[in-house]
């Protein structure tokens, strides 16, 4: 038997978009955040450490997901 939600109905899977309304720069990390419903500060403090601590990798990872999600 498969669990259905049938208190709200069948729901759509979620999409990752970028979000226009909260962004910084090309609102990856708030996009992100909305995804995986978290605070945008804290998307945005991971790829900051990232940026610095992986030597710039968070930096292309950043720039591919806004190429691929614009």
């Amino acid at each position: 038997m498969s669990a259905l939600n049938t208190s709200n109905g069948p729901q759509a899977p979620r999409k990752f978009r970028l979000e226009r309304d909260n962004k910084m720069i090309a609102g990856v990390c708030s996009g992100i955040a909305e995804y995986f419903t978290v605070d945008p500060l804290v998307v945005r403090l991971v790829f900051a450490i990232g940026a610095v601590a992986g030597f710039g990798s968070f930096i292309l990872i950043y720039l591919l997901i806004w190429l691929l999600a614009n």
